[in-house]
């Protein structure tokens, strides 16, 4: 893989989603390209790259698995940790006392 020296990768793990309260697709890391700059089509508004490597996206089982392979492909990355999540078990039931009197 010929990567140019300027272009460095992310590597992260997903959030949840907002909407959802699974915690779904958010177990694997994820090896992208940073955003580069774009330009925007005169005529249509469209937003554009000329970079077609933008569009990788590569998944790992593990943290370790994403940083074998930029290293082995000599490639510049930055690393995002999640947040460590504090979950409150919360009942149904909660919904329903009155606390007040």
């Amino acid at each position: 893989m010929n990567i140019d020296d300027t272009v460095v990768f992310r590597i992260y793990k997903p959030t949840r989603t907002a909407t959802q309260s699974g915690l779904g697709n958010t177990r694997f890391w994820y090896l992208k390209i940073e955003p580069e700059s774009y330009y925007i089509e005169p005529l249509m508004g469209w937003v554009g790259s000329k970079n077609p490597k933008k569009q990788v996206l590569l998944k790992f089982d593990s943290l370790e698995k994403a940083i074998f392979y930029a290293r082995k492909h000599n490639i510049k990355y930055i690393i995002e940790i999640p947040k460590d999540i504090k979950r409150r078990p919360k009942s149904y039931a909660s919904n329903f006392i009155s606390n007040h009197y």
